[in-house]
């Protein structure tokens, strides 16, 4: 008798547990299927190749044709590649402010994911991403990080004099078409 009155409580608690296990299986499957969707994978890739690319150009413009004042400054030399980039319909990238005093009104966060994606790299994220669907087609938004590596970028922004090393004072902000 008292082994009746407990398989209720025993049954209900077995089946709490299986929902609890299959809604944590089932999330985690979510989450594979989306690391395994080769689209999102090769996107991912292109946007680190990138990155590579734009900020090693970036650096390599400012140790070799920065000297003074005067000079085109490498991040505006960016702006200007970022803009023929999106102009020939490759894709889109944004140089953003990550201090709160941006060189540019143009370099802060317009969207949820930018502002989203800066609280991410400057508590230590080295990249963040989603997936975004507009007009039927799927998108990869993507940031990354951009810290001060060298001490030629103080002659322009002189509020980076005494940022951390490593700590983010911008971040790229990439839309990519998922292919």
């Amino acid at each position: 008798m008292i082994g009746t009155k407990r398989f209720p409580i025993v049954a209900l608690i077995a089946v709490f547990a299986a929902v609890v296990v299959f809604s944590r299986f089932s999330s985690i499957e979510a989450a594979d299927k989306k690391k395994q969707d080769p689209a999102i994978e090769r996107t991912r890739k292109t946007v680190r190749m990138l990155d590579d690319i734009y900020k090693t150009t970036v650096v390599l413009i400012t140790e070799h044709y920065v000297n003074d004042d005067d000079d085109l400054p490498a991040g505006s030399a960016a702006i200007a590649l970022f803009d023929a980039v999106k102009k020939k319909g490759w894709h889109e990238v944004r140089l953003l402010d990550a201090t709160g005093d941006p060189y540019d009104d143009k370099n802060t966060a317009r969207d949820a994911f930018d502002r989203e994606a800066i609280k991410q790299l400057k508590a230590g994220e080295t990249f963040y991403d989603q997936i975004e669907e507009k007009d039927g087609k799927r998108f990869l938004r993507a940031a990354t990080p951009i810290p001060v590596v060298m001490k030629k970028c103080v002659m322009c922004h002189d509020n980076y004099a005494n940022v951390k090393k490593g700590e983010p004072i911008g971040l790229l902000s990439y839309t990519i078409p998922i292919e």
